[in-house]
């Protein structure tokens, strides 16, 4: 009895340590290189020099540890003179300097236009959000400096709303009025809208969202 007690106790430390070890690891790789972020600073201020002003600083560093985006380590950069936020990293595909300007100017010219509808008939709690691709500026080719309008373009952004409550009967046609709203009021004329319902607290409230390419 006593032999096997000690081999049991031996299997769950050799596993206790094991896990251990693990978290050890995880926890390290979550931890962002110093190296690396200044190295993507000096790398970012060098890339301002050369296609942007000094009314841009660079404020802070991202660090993508969950591999969400086109990069490991990008510059969060911003514009003194409008407050815009945007990155500035070496493309994993390209292993070119990229930045995210023209996507998070765009995003910021259409959640105002469509904001004051989105509290008045949606709900002042509801979260909104406008995805442009981060690349768009460079696909189009457009320069900061004459950043011009999404409109002018033939574009289609995502716009996903999210709102602390449980689905509603009236939703689907209150959706759709915001689609014709955004279309009839020349705010946009395609792209697509996600909506999903999940509680202050962070739970999903309904399993499956609701979404419409328009």
């Amino acid at each position: 009895m006593n032999k096997i007690l000690k081999v049991t106790l031996i299997v769950f430390g050799v596993l206790l340590v094991g896990i251990v070890l693990l978290v050890i690891i995880f926890l390290q790789e979550m931890k962002p290189d110093k190296e690396k972020e200044e190295q993507v600073k000096a790398q970012a201020e060098e890339y301002l020099k050369d296609h942007f002003s000094d009314r841009f600083e660079i404020y802070d560093t991202l660090y993508d540890n969950m591999g969400n985006f086109g990069f490991e380590y990008a510059a969060k950069v911003r514009d003194k003179s409008s407050g815009i936020q945007f990155l500035v990293y070496e493309d994993d595909q390209t292993n070119q300097m990229m930045d995210t300007y023209i996507a998070e100017k765009w995003r910021s010219d259409l959640e105002s236009e469509i904001r004051p509808f989105i509290r008045e008939n949606i709900g002042e709690k509801t979260d909104l959000y406008v995805y442009f691709d981060d690349k768009i500026g460079k696909e189009l080719g457009i320069d900061w400096t004459d950043s011009r309008s999404y409109k002018d373009f033939d574009v289609a952004p995502t716009i996903r709303l999210t709102i602390p409550r449980k689905k509603s009967d009236e939703d689907e046609r209150l959706f759709n009025e915001f689609i014709s709203f955004l279309k009839s009021e020349d705010k946009l004329q395609q792209g697509k809208l996600i909506v999903g319902y999940v509680a202050e607290t962070g739970e999903l409230l309904e399993e499956n969202e609701w979404s419409k390419e328009f």
